[in-house]
C-alpha cells in the first residue's frame, strides 16, 4: 500500500518492498506520464533525488542524441550566433562548395 501525503509542494511516498515507489497520481496526470515511461534518477549536490521524464527515441534517430553529435550540434550554434554562415542561391552551388572543401582536405 502507498500512502502519500502533501507537505507545501512537497509529497511523501512509502518505498515499497524491492524498492518500489509509485508516483502520486496527480504527479503523473500533470507530466502525462504513462506506465512504460521512463525517468532518470539523480542525486542533486543538496542531496535531494531529483525523477526527469525521459522521452523514448526511435532507434533509427538515436545516433542524433549521441553526444559527438550534439558536441558538433552545439559548435554549429556558435559558427551561427557569431556569423559565421554561408548561403547559397541554390542547391548545385552549395554541392560545389562541399566539393571544393574536399577537394582542399
Amino acid at each position: 500500500m502507498l500512502y502519500a501525503m502533501r507537505r507545501g509542494n512537497r509529497q511523501i511516498v512509502t518505498i515499497q518492498e524491492r524498492g518500489v515507489v509509485a508516483l502520486p497520481a496527480d504527479l503523473r496526470r500533470r507530466y502525462n506520464l504513462k506506465p512504460g515511461d521512463q525517468l532518470a534518477i539523480g542525486e542533486a549536490e543538496d542531496g535531494c533525488l531529483e525523477l526527469i521524464p525521459l522521452v523514448a527515441i526511435p532507434a533509427s534517430q538515436q545516433w542524433f542524441w549521441t553526444e559527438r553529435w550534439q558536441r558538433m550540434e552545439r559548435a554549429v550554434d556558435e559558427h551561427i550566433a557569431g556569423g559565421e554562415e554561408t548561403t547559397f542561391p541554390a542547391s548545385e552551388s552549395f554541392l560545389e562548395h562541399l566539393d571544393q572543401l574536399t577537394r582542399e582536405s
